[in-house]
């Protein structure tokens, strides 16, 4: 499987962006799935998740709520919608996925995930 992030950009603080991560040589179906971002000079740090049953979500505190994760199993992609955008918000935002079975007590460490996409960069000015 390969996954192709998408959606990034340049935006003022308050605006939206919903980011895409498309699937290919494979199903999302079968895999639980996330967003991790990184910021300059900055750990990766986990975003939010979806399992790949029932669709569970699991968010980072940071999102503040204001990120929603979401997938759409025929389409094979997976989306984070991001609301009032800030400037800490600027990052590389990358999907990736993992199928390990305790999903719930593991998502949000990175070296759980062993397929990435390569990142889409969002930038917040303000």
């Amino acid at each position: 499987v390969q996954l192709q992030a998408s959606g990034g950009g340049l935006v003022q603080a308050g605006d939206s962006l919903r980011l895409s991560c498309a699937a290919s040589g494979g199903t999302l179906r079968a895999y639980h799935m996330a967003w991790f971002r990184q910021a300059p000079e900055k750990g990766r740090e986990f975003v939010a998740g979806i399992s790949r049953s029932f669709n569970r979500i699991y968010g980072a505190d940071s999102g503040s709520g204001r990120f929603t994760i979401s997938r759409d199993n025929a389409k094979n992609t997976v989306y984070l919608e991001m609301n009032n955008l800030e400037p800490d918000d600027t990052a590389v935002y990358q999907c990736a996925l993992t199928s390990i079975v305790s999903y719930s007590s593991n998502y949000g460490d990175p070296s759980n995930y062993k397929i990435w996409g390569q990142g889409t960069l969002v930038t917040v000015s303000s």
